[in-house]
């Protein structure tokens, strides 16, 4: 049996715990992915059974059409398991009320967020569908869906597309334009995607670029929560919680955070009942995150891959490997300016406790994916402003040290420059290991690419760090 509407769900197992059959959409979520699964439909939830009102979810994956397929046999539904050291939870999510695949259906996919009920569209879709240009900050015209879609503007395909061609329909119709909530690992994501929405509206119609940078609200968010990818195991264990088969159950940790820039002239749910915090500047929550918890994570993962171990849990359980990733931590709380209502010792001691999760499995590979698109913001500019500072910047070399070298050890990469990296990786001279990723154009900022010192230390990790 699967999880549908008509299945029974033991005690143990938490219900949705709202009227489904009321639930009209309101919010369109692009990348249906584990990540928003067990995050932004959590939250969601929480918020409907607070304050019940038109905010289903109708999710949209932009590609892969097997999530919707499955999504579609059990009627919505799907169950998130909050996995820590003192047990299991269980809780069936029911917030989503439709769901699309902009790759078969990309006309339906605009009409639904065309729709004047539409009010919010969120984001995870990883750093790389954003098409943004780290060296410029602007619009990566060479992206491949970028591209695509600046040629036929009217029949896209990646996120960015969809959502000027959305916006464009709206405007022309007279309707409100929805807010555009971005939720994935990009510093001032909101900003970012505001910039690149227009930069590609400009290119087709300024005067409607000119009108989403006067009428739409693009709040930036900072999201925080361990989702390993769902393996067999994964679904085995929600099948014997649920007593039905769950296509797509996803695992978590007990811990959820959400900073959110308080921006919504079209309403919002009240994700507060889940604990999210609305404040006027995500940045200092935002900065925080990225250098203590994804940059000691990007070392982590690759301290795995060189010594065989799978899992970050793995990683932590050997004191020497988890000492590494604690002072790395220390050494990005360095970098930051204070952060309202955060303690950064205790935040530090949280990080490592969820690292360290026994139930939680996260592959050191699967957080190793895309390193290019994550180390500006995880590790370069932290590493910079230690620079700045007067620091040596060893910790961020060591992590950057121990990615070039987890690429040699691996001899493969799952990262849209994979060609380059590898390649570099095939060449890495004695003496100067580091020199043919240093020469890649744009991977790294000149600051940090014409410091001899630092790029020393960078060869001295890789050194160091090789099997």
């Amino acid at each position: 049996m699967r999880l549908t509407d008509a299945a029974p769900l033991p005690p143990a197992v938490n219900p949705p715990g709202h009227d489904r059959a009321a639930l009209t959409p309101g919010i369109v979520h692009l990348g249906f992915g584990a990540f928003h699964r067990a995050h932004q439909a959590v939250a969601t939830q929480a918020a409907l059974r607070q304050d019940f009102g038109p905010w289903g979810i109708v999710a949209v994956n932009l590609r892969s059409a097997q999530p919707i397929r499955d999504l579609a046999a059990q009627d919505g539904l799907y169950s998130v398991t909050m996995r820590g050291a003192d047990g299991d939870s269980t809780e069936v999510i029911g917030a989503t009320v439709g769901w699309l695949c902009a790759a078969e259906d990309a006309g339906a996919v605009l009409a639904r967020m065309a729709d004047p009920a539409t009010r919010i569209v969120t984001l995870t879709v990883t750093e790389k569908a954003y098409g943004l240009d780290p060296a410029t900050g602007g619009l990566d015209i060479a992206h491949p869906s970028i591209a695509a879609d600046l040629a036929n503007p009217a029949h896209p395909q990646g996120a960015v597309g969809l959502l000027v061609e959305a916006l464009a329909r709206r405007r022309a119709a007279g309707i409100a334009p929805f807010t555009v909530l971005s939720c994935d690992n990009l510093p001032s994501n909101g900003r970012v995607l505001s910039r690149l929405v227009c930069d590609f509206a400009a290119r087709r119609d300024p005067a409607l670029a000119d009108w989403i940078a006067a009428k739409v609200a693009f709040p930036s968010s900072m999201v925080d929560r361990i989702v390993p990818a769902a393996t067999d195991e994964t679904r085995a264990r929600a099948a014997a919680a649920l007593g039905a088969d769950d296509a797509l159950a996803v695992e978590t940790e007990p811990f959820l955070q959400w900073v959110i820039e308080d921006h919504f002239p079209m309403g919002r749910p009240a994700w507060e009942a889940a604990g999210a915090i609305f404040v006027a500047d995500v940045a200092p929550h935002e900065k925080m995150k990225l250098r203590m918890l994804n940059g000691a994570h990007t070392l982590a993962a690759h301290l795995g891959i060189l010594n065989g171990l799978d899992h970050v849990r793995d990683v932590m359980a050997v004191p020497a490997l988890a000492a590494q990733v604690g002072a790395h931590m220390q050494a990005a709380a360095a970098t930051l300016d204070p952060v309202p209502g955060i303690d950064l010792a205790a935040y530090r001691a949280d990080l490592l406790t969820r690292f360290a999760n026994p139930a939680i499995a996260h592959r050191c590979v699967q957080i190793a994916m895309d390193t290019s698109q994550k180390l500006p913001q995880r590790i370069l500019s932290p590493a910079a402003d230690a620079l700045a500072a007067g620091s040596d910047g060893g910790a961020f070399a060591l992590a950057t040290g121990a990615w070039m070298a987890a690429l040699a050890h691996r001899g493969q990469a799952d990262d849209p420059r994979s060609a380059e990296l590898l390649a570099a990786a095939a060449a890495m001279p004695d003496d100067a290991p580091s020199a043919p990723f240093f020469a890649i154009a744009g991977l790294f900022p000149d600051a940090l690419a014409h410091d001899a010192a630092w790029r020393a230390r960078v060869d001295a990790a890789i050194m160091g760090l090789r099997p």
